[in-house]
C-alpha cells in the first residue's frame, strides 16, 4: 500500500510517500480502506517530535469502508469513520491506503455525504461534543466561552454549543475572524490578547462555562474568567505544550471553580469514554440539514500532504482541512 511516512522528526518536509506492506487485522481490529482522512494539530506535534517517538505513520482519524473484520461485526464494504485508538502515536495511523484500528474506534455511519465531508467530523466533533456535554455538562440558555474558537475543534464547539441553546462567546487573536466565528453561531466575539478575563468583567459578562482550546498558556486567565462555581475544560494546547509554571491551587484555582481536561486522544473508544455515546448519526444529519457548518476548508490530494501541513502549522486553516484518496 501507499502511505506517508515520519521521515525524521522536523517540518512538513520530513512527510515522505512510500510503499509499505498491507496490514492484517488481528481479532479486536478493523482494516479499513481509506477513503479520506482529516488533518489535525497532532499530527502536527507528532510530526515535530513534540509527543515523542510516535509511529510511523501519522493520522488520528479517517473514513472508508471496512476491508475486513476478524469478528464479522461490520462486513466488508461498511461505509465507517475511525478516530484514535492510538491511530498514529502507538501504532500506525491513517495517512495511507490501509489502515488497521481497534474495533472500539470505528463506527459504522449511514449518512450519504461526500467522502471528504464525512472525514471532517469525526475528531473534532467528537471531542468537542464529549467536553460540553461531559465535562462542563453545559445547559441551555448557559453562557459558555470557545477560547480559540477558530481552530477546527474552537468552530465544532461553537457549532454544537450554540445548537444545544447556550450563548456562545467565540474568542479569536484575529478581529478579522469574528465575521466567521458569528457566522456559525456566536452571539458575540472577543479578541484575546491573553487577558480574556480583564474583557469579561469590563462588558459585565457572566460566564458559566469555558472551553479552553489554547491550553497552559492561559489557563490562570481562563479560571478568572468564569463566575463563581463556573466551569473549565481544558482540551487542546494551541498556545504550546510549556506546563503552567507554578501553579499554586490555593492561589490560582478560584474557589468552586470546576478545571477539568479532556484528552480524546488517549481515552476516546475506551471503555470508559466510547464511541457509542457520542451521537454522530445526528451529527451527520445536522451536517447534511445544513444546521452545522462542518464541510472541509480546504481538499488536498494525497500527495499534497506536506503543503496541507504548511498551511496547518501557518494556522492558515481556519476550519478543517482534509485530504482526499479518490
Amino acid at each position: 500500500m501507499k502511505a506517508i511516512i515520519i521521515s525524521a522528526y522536523g517540518g512538513p518536509e520530513v512527510l515522505t510517500t512510500t510503499e509499505l506492506p498491507d496490514p492484517v487485522p488481528v481479532e479486536g481490529e478493523v482494516l479499513i480502506r481509506v477513503k479520506a482522512f482529516g488533518l489535525n494539530h497532532a499530527e502536527v506535534y507528532m510530526r515535530g517530535g513534540a509527543w515523542g517517538e510516535v509511529a510511523a505513520v501519522p493520522g488520528i482519524e479517517c473514513a472508508g469502508l471496512v476491508e475486513a473484520d476478524p469478528s464479522g461485526h461490520l462486513p466488508p464494504g461498511t461505509k465507517v469513520v475511525a478516530i484514535l485508538g492510538g491511530m498514529g502515536r502507538t501504532r500506525n495511523g491513517s495517512y495511507a491506503e490501509l489502515v488497521t484500528v481497534p474495533a472500539g474506534n470505528v463506527v459504522a455511519v449511514r449518512s450519504p455525504l461526500p467522502w471528504t465531508d464525512l472525514a471532517a467530523v469525526p475528531e473534532v466533533y467528537a471531542t468537542a461534543w464529549s467536553a460540553l456535554h461531559g465535562n462542563l455538562a453545559l445547559r441551555a440558555g448557559e453562557t459558555i466561552v470557545v477560547r480559540g474558537a477558530t481552530s477546527s475543534l474552537g468552530q465544532a464547539a461553537v457549532n454544537l454549543a450554540r445548537r444545544h441553546g447556550a450563548n456562545v462567546i467565540a474568542t479569536t487573536r484575529d478581529p478579522a475572524h469574528a465575521v466567521l466565528l458569528k457566522e456559525i453561531g456566536a452571539g458575540d466575539v472577543l479578541i484575546d490578547d491573553g487577558r480574556l478575563a480583564a474583557e469579561v468583567r469590563r462588558r459585565g459578562l457572566e460566564v458559566d462555562a469555558l472551553l479552553d482550546v489554547v491550553g497552559n498558556s492561559v489557563l490562570r486567565d481562563s479560571l478568572a474568567a468564569v463566575r463563581p462555581r463556573g466551569r473549565v475544560c481544558q482540551v487542546g494546547f494551541l498556545g504550546g505544550f510549556a506546563p503552567v509554571a507554578d501553579f499554586d491551587p490555593i492561589a490560582d484555582l478560584p474557589s468552586g471553580v470546576q478545571l477539568s481536561f479532556f484528552g480524546s486522544a488517549f481515552v476516546l473508544g475506551t471503555a470508559a469514554f466510547p464511541l457509542t455515546d457520542v451521537p454522530l448519526d445526528a451529527i451527520y444529519a445536522q451536517v447534511e440539514a445544513g444546521a452545522l457548518r462542518a464541510g472541509p476548508t480546504r481538499i488536498f490530494g494525497f500527495d499534497e500532504v506536506v503543503e496541507a501541513h504548511r498551511v496547518m502549522e501557518a494556522g492558515q486553516a481556519l476550519g478543517k482541512m482534509v485530504v482526499s484518496l479518490v
